[in-house]
């Protein structure tokens, strides 16, 4: 039997992938979408039938009233990072279960906090559990390449490389709080978890990040506080590599590679290159999208086991916000070294 669910939100990610990736899978049943306005709710529900619409703009449709329906027990939350910690309180306290959109908060001081009131006051068996959604984890080019990594010797360095220009205009650009963030980073917060959590799950715990030294700024007058950032970071094992992200640069693409004593294993685009001993074998994974598909599926299959994916502990995004965040305020010291154990 299905289990039921809401999608808390209708912005572009919601509508573009949390709904359809939903409606994907077998194993949820999506009853309800909640928005603040009914307007938004209604254009993302259109074409749906059987599904309620809520808001805060309507008389004994809200968010609490929805968060007392029987029939749901959980929620897909995709709102802005400042707003998320108190959707995500009410919903594990109604006892539901709570899947929301990285980052698991705008910083780690937040992010602590909202961690130990769950395991304090809310964990327990059987209890509602509290997922963070980060699809890079679910990639299929990126777990490939993190089961691969490990079968070519210990890692000897590694190179991180994402950068775009994001222009007036765009669709997540024109976003009122993406446009004028309140929180650290500006979309090197609300973007860059995802290249580290992406960089993390090649690396493995062997080789975890443990030290960086950073260089921030801001290239794009439209794009504050900070567009631009690069990194030296050291591992566990002694050896270290480099993460540079710009969404204020003209130069272009992404790459993620990783080399070991044995060969190296790069990650573009969909596309894995493993070499070893002078030989290259591509894979290539053209149907792996944007990775909600597998990780709405995945959550929807530790709903029934009762388990989290540990892929989605919250545990795991707030390492992925430690990097970012000790990353930032090394650069906001001239490139001081942080910790990121």
């Amino acid at each position: 039997m299905a289990t039921g669910v809401a999608l808390i939100g209708s912005g572009i990610f919601a509508k573009e992938e949390h709904l359809p990736a939903i409606r994907a899978t077998q194993l949820l049943l999506l009853k309800a979408i909640y928005s603040r306005s009914l307007q938004s709710a209604r254009s993302l529900s259109e074409g749906l039938s059987g599904v309620d619409l809520y808001s805060e703009d309507q008389s004994g449709k809200n968010y609490d009233e929805l968060l007392k329906r029987g029939d749901i027990a959980g929620v897909v939350i995709a709102l802005p990072i400042l707003v998320q910690p108190d959707f995500i309180k009410k919903a594990l306290l109604a006892g539901k279960h709570v899947l929301a959109e990285k980052p698991i908060a705008k910083d780690v001081a937040t992010a602590i906090e909202l961690l130990n009131w769950y395991n304090n006051t809310i964990k327990k068996p059987q209890g509602p559990t509290f997922t963070i959604a980060e699809n890079y984890r679910f990639l299929d080019s990126f777990v490939y390449a993190s089961q691969q990594i490990p079968t070519l010797g210990p890692v000897l360095g590694f190179r991180t490389r994402m950068n775009a220009m994001v222009t007036p205009g765009g669709k997540y650009f024109e976003t009122a709080w993406r446009k004028k963030p309140e929180y650290q980073g500006g979309f090197l917060l609300d973007g860059g978890v995802h290249f580290i959590a992406a960089t993390r799950l090649m690396l493995g715990e062997a080789a975890a990040p443990v030290k960086t030294s950073a260089f921030t700024t801001q290239l794009q007058e439209h794009l504050p506080p900070v567009d631009t950032l690069n990194a030296t970071i050291l591992l566990k094992n002694g050896s270290s590599g480099t993460v540079s992200i710009s969404f204020g640069t003209t130069f272009k693409g992404s790459e993620y590679a990783v080399a070991c004593q044995k060969g190296t294993v790069t990650v573009s685009r969909g596309k894995v290159t493993v070499e070893e001993d002078g030989k290259e074998e591509v894979q290539e994974f053209p149907d792996e999208g944007n990775g909600v598909v597998q990780e709405i599926k995945a959550w929807a299959e530790s709903l029934i086991k009762g388990d989290v994916d540990p892929r989605q502990s919250p545990e795991e995004a707030l390492k992925d916000l430690v990097f970012l965040e000790q990353c930032l305020r090394s650069g906001e010291n001239g490139g001081a070294p942080y910790s990121l154990a």
